[in-house]
């Protein structure tokens, strides 16, 4: 299956569960089989692939979705509640990108403002890097600088701030987790190089006592 399948599954599967707060297998692949008719994807899924999807999501998202056995249906831990509504701003976003790409006549009937590109185009690629664990290299110029430099970083987690989106990643020169604007990211490229998530590390916890992207760590 293509990334972009994979994503969908994931954004369909948090956006069904966050309105029905429960559900058994058998609705969540009625839901992505209707969904398939209308995007035009093959979003149908097993068994298995729905397990592996849990763990997919769970491991990029932070999002634990278990399985009530008593009641035999999946629902969101009430714990990860908000941070599906965040993710699932995120998808909304992503929802516009794919949106934007299913016409060649885009300019008959959709009037884009002109602005400088935001990242957007690299946002599959780093969601593949951060599931896989992998390192990633990317060219980086920062705000206050003419000068580019070349990065290599292992990518943890995506952040979104004011409509714009940025990569926390530890820098693998100095060891530092540092966090890169994606509209200054260019020239990505996703290595074979393994990493390992370090244990403590959690997003929210990160930003909780903090404005914006700076964080108090």
């Amino acid at each position: 299956m293509s990334k972009v399948e994979s994503i969908s599954r994931y954004f369909l599967i948090v956006k069904k569960l966050r309105k029905q707060h429960s559900a058994t297998f058998e609705e969540i692949a009625n839901t992505l089989f209707s969904a398939s008719e209308l995007q035009g994807l093959n979003l149908n899924i097993s068994k298995r692939t729905f397990d592996r999807d849990r763990n997919d999501i769970l491991t990029i998202f932070n999002i634990d979705i278990k399985y009530d056995f008593h009641q035999k249906v999946y629902c969101i831990d009430k714990e990860d509640e908000m941070k599906s509504e965040a993710i699932e701003r995120f998808f909304e976003n992503l929802d516009i990108v794919n949106a934007l790409n299913v016409t060649d006549s885009l300019a008959d009937f959709v009037h884009l403002e002109k602005r400088k590109p935001q990242g957007t185009e690299n946002l599959y690629g780093l969601l593949d890097a951060i599931k896989n664990k992998v390192q990633i290299k990317f060219s980086y110029q920062k705000f206050y600088r003419d000068t580019i430099s070349e990065r290599t970083a292992e990518p943890y987690a995506l952040k979104e701030f004011k409509n714009r989106w940025y990569l926390l990643a530890k820098d693998v020169w100095d060891k530092n987790i540092k966090t890169y604007a994606l509209d200054r990211l260019t020239n990505l490229k996703i290595t074979k190089t393994k990493f390992t998530l370090p244990n403590d590390f959690d997003i929210v916890e990160r930003f909780r006592y903090c404005f914006g992207i700076i964080s108090a760590n």
